[in-house]
């Protein structure tokens, strides 16, 4: 909430943000030079997040540990069971993994030099007509 109210504002040119906190982000690797850096970076330009990426954390111990922080104050019980699966199938193996999420509306609306999402939005969400 504080990096959107007062840095967001300011990526204008095409920035790439990374070494973000680790308790901020659970699932994610964490550096090896760094335990305290999760392995992600997310893409500004023009003031909007264009994409996320991270590294996947395969470690079954550390998940789990993380887990548990994130289940407290939660519905305790099927978030255990949730965390519970998660882990047991990383036990089993997951090879290292990584993704990157594009968000293609906010590409077209730069490449479109569209102002907002809804003039670009493929399947818009319509609010219903007054009285129906």
């Amino acid at each position: 909430e504080v990096f959107e109210a007062t840095v967001e504002q300011h990526l204008v040119q095409p920035t790439f943000v990374c070494d973000y906190p680790a308790e901020l982000c659970p699932l994610t690797r964490r550096d090896p030079a760094d335990d305290s850096i999760a392995l992600r970076f997310e893409l500004f330009i023009a003031k909007m997040e264009i994409a996320n990426a991270y590294t996947e954390l395969n470690d079954p111990a550390i998940q789990l540990e993380n887990l548990a922080g994130q289940v407290r104050g939660e519905d305790e019980e099927t978030m255990r069971v949730m965390a519970e699966d998660f882990v047991t199938a990383l036990r089993h193996g997951m090879p290292p993994a990584g993704g990157m999420g594009i968000g293609i509306d906010r590409m077209v609306m730069l490449l479109t030099n569209t102002q907002t999402i809804r003039d670009v939005i493929l399947f818009p969400m319509l609010k219903p007509e007054a009285g129906k």
